[in-house]
């Protein structure tokens, strides 16, 4: 089984033979689908007049600030108009597919940051109110499997739920790779539009899960939420991690095949 997790933008990045591919991918083993979409709640947020807030984490990690309101809108545009549009392309081309948000069936249980520590405009270190972003502590792995079982296609949105029942916001890579660690994927696919991690312009094609730790603090902020997602599903029993690129032909078998990409595995 694979964990396959997709950007937000799918229909503009994606390779055409993309979806005939996950088709083919069902086939042979069952496929689970986690979706981003960071880029579409900021341009939402922006048509509804409310500028999107990024804080940088004392290790240099960037990630969105969550108040309530941005939370309704990033619940609104993942769960909503890009988990279905992702259901009905699949739908369209005869995969059964179900979209789900962490919400659903407590897909997703996460814990509210109470606290987050930040590095403000002087450079200090400051602690914030957590806002809506959780910590992703649980995933109803029983509930996907059977879904799996009656030939449906999960497609989760990276909406989780909190102990109180709030809507948090959690990372989509990590997302992937706990319900890949949590369901028992053998595999969890990261889809990109570069070829994998590039370390001085040059593909890296291959990396322990022990490499992977060392040199994530060596690289840039989109990819290192990557790595870090890798080295967790890993962590929690995934065979390997995957890396690929989304924009040629047959991305997914293409990387299962290990074919131009990174793999992270155990030693």
């Amino acid at each position: 089984m694979i964990t396959i997790k997709i950007g937000g933008s799918v229909i503009d990045n994606l390779h055409p033979s993309t979806i005939a591919d996950i088709k083919k991918t069902i086939e042979s083993e069952g496929v689970i689908l986690v979706h981003g979409g960071g880029k579409e709640v900021t341009k939402v947020c922006k048509q509804l007049g409310k500028e999107p807030k990024f804080v940088t984490s004392p290790s240099g990690i960037k990630s969105r600030y969550t108040d309530k309101e941005t939370m309704e809108i990033f619940t609104m545009v993942m769960s909503g108009r890009i988990n279905k549009t992702i259901v009905q392309l699949l739908q369209k081309n005869g995969i059964n597919a179900i979209g789900l948000s962490g919400v659903d069936a407590k897909v997703i249980e996460a814990d509210r940051k109470k606290k987050l520590i930040i590095i403000n405009e002087k450079g200090r270190k400051q602690a914030i109110d957590g806002g809506y972003t959780g910590k992703i502590t649980n995933v109803n792995s029983k509930f996907l499997k059977l879904l799996l079982e009656q030939g449906l296609t999960p497609v989760i949105s990276p909406i989780a739920i909190s102990e109180e029942s709030e809507f948090l916001n959690v990372d989509g890579d990590r997302a992937a790779a706990y319900v890949a660690g949590k369901v028992g994927s053998d595999k969890v696919l990261f889809i990109t539009d570069v070829d994998g991690l590039l370390m001085d312009d040059k593909l890296v094609h291959k990396l322990t899960l022990a490499e992977a730790k060392e040199i994530r603090p060596k690289i840039g902020p989109g990819m290192e939420k990557k790595i870090l997602a890798a080295t967790e599903a890993l962590d929690m029993g995934v065979k390997e991690a995957l890396i690929a690129n989304g924009q040629k032909e047959n991305p997914i078998s293409s990387a299962i095949a290990h074919d131009n990409c990174t793999v992270i595995e155990h030693e």
